[in-house]
């Protein structure tokens, strides 16, 4: 069963090798009482056997199938690739396994798992015996499964960019009526217009995120507080990310603590002046086999500023509201006196060491 084409013989490999033992009685009656299908080759690869279960596959009698002859139930796209990983096996005499197409009786391709084994005697090398299993089943639950993710993979996109979108006019229509309103209402207009774009990074980091199902905290975090970062008052923020372990959380504890980290961002923008600096300390806590937990403190958070007192103080509310979403506990004010806490579901959560 090495390479060859459906019309040509057997392609030698120019070396001696040891005749093929007959194939005895007592084989023939194991082989056709083995309930899967069983081939033997020679040490030239050509056919020798073939059992009842195969020939009962493909309808054809063993005369036509010996030799080369059952390649013609190959695949066509089938044939180089089948053909290429069983000659690469013979030449190092290795087992091997492939998986490739076979015409059955009535005209239908099935997917079949051929597994195979050289047979030796001493340093004497006298071909192959294999056995193969369908499945075709197995292929086309593959296949669907692809195929289901492909759609889910695009209907997410199609989301994240309504969601996006729907956004950006939101944000568009805050600044119009900021831009209207009153002098002293203006500030609490651009403070709710920095949420919806927090809430947007949010959503993009989410989408960006290499494995949806399973994000990666720590690399979530980072990705994120560099946008935050750069989202407002550019070079007077820093968000730093420490601590120990990593963990891996679902998509809802994802964007409940992105929107927690986003919204201490926004409260210590609120408090402080536009030439101060402000620093968010987060501390990742993921001990391997115990719940994740994460410390973030806020530098500069009890730093208010009288001119920006007309700004609704809704931190501590929207934190406690995106913590209840994803089952976080939650404790403290993010100061340094008293760093914020927050406890994450432990069968919502997977930690790495």
């Amino acid at each position: 069963m090495v390479a060859e084409s459906p019309t040509t013989g057997t392609v030698g490999y120019g070396t001696t090798v040891a005749s093929t033992p007959a194939i005895t009685d007592d084989f023939r009656r194991f082989a056709n009482d083995v309930p899967l299908m069983m081939w033997r080759s020679d040490a030239q690869g050509r056919a020798v056997h073939h059992n009842a279960c195969w020939l009962q596959f493909t309808g054809r009698p063993l005369d036509v199938e010996l030799d080369v002859g059952w390649r013609t139930g190959l695949h066509p796209d089938d044939f180089d690739r089948h053909a290429r990983i069983v000659s690469d096996a013979f030449l190092i005499r290795e087992p091997f396994t492939v998986e490739f197409r076979l015409r059955r009786h009535d005209g239908a391709y099935r997917w079949l798992l051929d597994t195979a084994r050289p047979l030796t005697e001493g340093e004497d090398f006298h071909g192959y015996l294999g056995s193969c299993f369908d499945i075709t089943d197995r292929k086309h639950a593959e296949e669907n499964i692809e195929h289901a993710l492909a759609e889910k993979e695009t209907l997410l996109a199609e989301v994240y960019h309504r969601v996006r979108n729907n956004l950006q006019v939101m944000v568009s229509l805050i600044g119009l009526y900021g831009r209207a309103a009153p002098e002293p209402c203006r500030g609490s207009f651009e403070a709710l217009g920095q949420r919806v774009r927090a809430i947007a990074l949010v959503q993009q980091h989410l989408h960006e995120a290499p494995h949806i199902a399973s994000i990666d905290l720590r690399d979530y975090l980072h990705r994120l507080a560099s946008g935050l970062g750069q989202l407002r008052r550019a070079g007077r923020i820093g968000v730093h990310v420490g601590g120990v372990g990593t963990s891996l959380v679902e998509p809802r504890t994802a964007n409940a603590l992105g929107m927690i980290v986003a919204e201490i961002v926004a409260e210590c923008l609120d408090a402080t002046a536009e030439s101060v600096s402000c620093t968010i300390a987060i501390d990742i806590d993921a001990p391997a086999g115990a719940p994740v937990s994460l410390t973030i403190v806020s530098g500069n958070g009890e730093a208010a500023e009288a001119g920006r007192a007309n700004i609704p103080k809704l931190g501590p509310r929207l934190i406690a509201a995106y913590a209840a979403q994803a089952e976080i506990a939650v404790t403290g004010t993010a100061t340094k006196r008293d760093p914020l806490r927050l406890q994450l579901p432990e069968a919502r959560v997977s930690a790495q060491a």
